[in-house]
């Protein structure tokens, strides 16, 4: 009794989508909310129950092999295999499509209000361009591609997961429901508090029951994931109360702006119209500028090729506005060049010149020298990176100036 009570509370799932989506609504909100509420009550009762009744009453038994479902069969045996038979199966598959949707709706929104409130990465909280909140639909597809794809599809396997969510969700929201009645103390709340009460107790009892009987079906994964998620939020929670601890500043600090001249640095492979606007901008930022060239072997040492001193020479005396600048050169592909050494407290500013291709096919020919060097200074303290990309419409519009 208490198994078959299990399995048919999941026919109470659902009811959910209507509170969580109460501001969705038109004014008065929470009235049109309960008439929705109430309207989708007496459906689910009356299909649940003349389902249950003609599957008994018919003898209809469950395909182990789940091929076919129980509604499936039920129909088959009223209307046969005709036309009424695939518009039962076409109706039932846009009703679990909506039905699908409402997670897809409630948990990015849920996720919001946890990632606002610090349990949930800020990215949660983000809305996308089409205004949705994106991190969270793409995090519940995957999760949900995951679990379809270890179930097997299996509705048997799955149904426990699912009711066990359901109804811990129910409870904790009761029980919220109870403390807020008694800390508002409006008029009437002792009856709304025994309801919400009632409601936590039952809803506790079923979601007990369901993990006792559904237990080696699949119930012990929900069982074991949810205190580590639990724990999840609450490291998550405490990481940013750290960080906010140590990067904000209390109220009435008097802040001592210290100008400070920072060492600028510009990497050059050769002596390109994407490398000249780079130190272009670079001089135009203030503080001691100096070119970096990185090479790898002898012929790409300074004084070898169009890179080497002899061109810079050539286009700084054919550029009158170009200033003269230090160049220096390491043999190293490292980007903890010794250009980049020295006072620890003095700020160091990297200006990376980075072609953009006209076609995303065509980065895969560049060798992405400039991603790679601004990974490893992003983790660099005390360093500042400048992306300078540069664009052929910039070039020809360079070339016919």
């Amino acid at each position: 009794m208490l198994k078959a009570f299990s399995s048919g509370s999941v026919g109470l799932s659902g009811t959910e989508a209507v509170a969580n989506g109460v501001p969705a609504f038109k004014r008065p909100e929470s009235r049109n909310a309960g008439i929705v509420l109430i309207v989708m009550g007496a459906l689910f009762g009356t299909l649940f129950f003349a389902v249950s009744y003609l599957a008994t009453r018919i003898g209809v038994q469950p395909d182990l092999t789940e091929t076919q479902t129980v509604l499936s069969l039920l129909g088959r045996s009223l209307v046969g295999e005709g036309p009424y038979f695939y518009l039962l199966q076409a109706s039932t598959a846009v009703i679990l499509i909506l039905a699908a949707n409402t997670s897809f709706s409630g948990f990015p929104r849920l996720a919001s209000i946890l990632a606002n409130d610090r349990f949930m990465p800020r990215q949660f909280a983000q809305r996308g361009e089409r205004l949705a909140f994106t991190a969270g639909i793409v995090a519940l597809a995957l999760l949900a591609a995951l679990l379809v794809f270890l179930y097997d599809g299996s509705v048997t396997g799955l149904i426990p997961l699912y009711t066990i969510g359901v109804f811990v969700a129910f409870s904790l929201s009761q029980a919220g429901m109870v403390r807020r009645w008694a800390r508002m103390r409006t008029r009437g709340w002792l009856a709304s508090a025994a309801i919400n009460a009632l409601g936590a107790v039952v809803t506790t009892v079923v979601a007990v029951i369901v993990a006792v009987t559904k237990f080696a079906l699949g119930a012990w994964l929900v069982i074991a994931v949810l205190p580590l998620v639990v724990i999840g939020l609450y490291a998550i929670h405490r990481h940013y109360r750290y960080m906010e601890d140590r990067l904000m500043v209390p109220l009435g600090t008097v802040a001592h702006l210290v100008p400070t001249r920072p060492r600028v640095i510009v990497p050059v492979s050769r002596l390109d119209r994407p490398a000249l606007l780079a130190l272009s901008i670079a001089r135009g930022l203030g503080g001691d500028l100096a070119a970096v060239h990185i090479s790898y072997d002898e012929d790409g040492a300074p004084g070898a090729g169009s890179a080497g001193p002899r061109a810079w020479g050539r286009t700084s005396a054919s550029t009158p506005s170009f200033h003269p600048i230090v160049l220096s050169s390491s043999r190293c592909s490292s980007t903890s060049t010794p250009s980049t050494q020295g006072d620890p407290r003095r700020p160091v500013v990297v200006v990376l010149a980075e072609f953009v291709p006209r076609h995303w096919w065509e980065a895969i020919l560049d060798n992405q020298t400039a991603l790679l060097m601004k990974l490893r200074l992003f983790v660099r303290p005390n360093t500042v990176v400048v992306d300078v990309p540069f664009h052929l419409a910039d070039g020809a519009a360079d070339a016919e100036a």
